[in-house]
């Protein structure tokens, strides 16, 4: 069945996928901030970071929680940041368009892992300066996994599996000699795994568009803190990566062949 069956089809599968998109922001908006104070991820239930008690199925409905407590924990009252329901409602975002995209498909659940792999990892990355292996691990087992499913042919593989060791080593390479040039730490090595990454899905021409956008998105992200800090600090990169990375999973190849298209 597709998405675009109808247009009852199409609106009842974007609404479940909204649904689907801001339960699963919640749990990546919650699954970074364990990570970040070291918390299990898979085990524990759900509590206030304040005052630590456990929270019920009445707090943890995605947004409408968050607004009918009008942002603030039900058992200390104290204030629940703006954050949780924005990254809820931004996945659910996310995933509606994902589902437009690939339609009901292996490629789209493989591509959506990838995103929720992409939504976490910006979140830990702001929180810490640190990108888990275990988002980078997951979405490399999820493109190995679904090769078979998405038809992905032997010259796909071999291409993808290029694009990751180019981008990956060719970046590692680089990054080895701007430290000596900079006597300082130029690019971290979970940025670096990243693009690795990015390469399987995304291709050689692919990740190398997402290189130049998420340098603009970081160049931009980076006067933005400047002007507000009035000086210059450590940034992560990871969130330009990632949202580079998403922009060319979702519209990156009619772009691209576009591109290409006039030569």
């Amino acid at each position: 069945m597709s998405v675009w069956a109808s247009g009852g089809i199409t609106a009842y599968c974007c609404v479940m996928a909204a649904v689907l998109g801001a339960v699963f922001g919640s749990f990546l908006n919650c699954a970074a901030w364990r990570v970040t104070h070291g918390e299990s991820v898979l085990k524990g239930r759900s509590h206030c970071t304040s005052c630590g008690h456990v929270l019920g199925a009445a707090d943890l409905v995605p947004v409408f929680s968050w607004l009918l407590l009008k942002g603030k924990c039900r058992y200390c009252g104290t204030k629940v940041p703006a954050r949780y329901p924005l990254t809820e409602a931004v996945f659910a975002l996310v995933t509606v368009l994902c589902l437009l995209r690939f339609d009901l498909t292996w490629l789209c659940l493989r591509n959506w892992i990838f995103l929720c792999c992409l939504f976490c990892l910006t979140l830990t990355d702001i929180d810490s300066m640190i990108i888990p292996d275990g988002c980078l691990l997951i979405a490399a087992a999820a493109w190995l996994v679904f090769l078979p499913l998405v038809g992905a042919t032997w010259a796909e593989i071999g291409k993808s599996l290029l694009a990751g060791l180019v981008f990956g080593g060719g970046l590692l390479g680089l990054s080895l000699v701007m430290d000596r040039i900079l006597k300082r730490d130029s690019l971290g090595g979970g940025d670096i795994k990243l693009f690795a990454v990015l390469g399987l899905y995304l291709g050689l021409v692919g990740t190398l568009f997402a290189t130049v956008l998420a340098c603009v998105i970081g160049l931009g992200f980076a006067m933005l803190r400047r002007r507000r800090s009035g000086a210059s600090e450590a940034f992560p990169f990871g969130p330009s990566i990632a949202a580079a990375g998403a922009v060319m999973l979702l519209w990156g190849e009619p772009f691209v062949n576009w591109y290409l298209g006039l030569f």
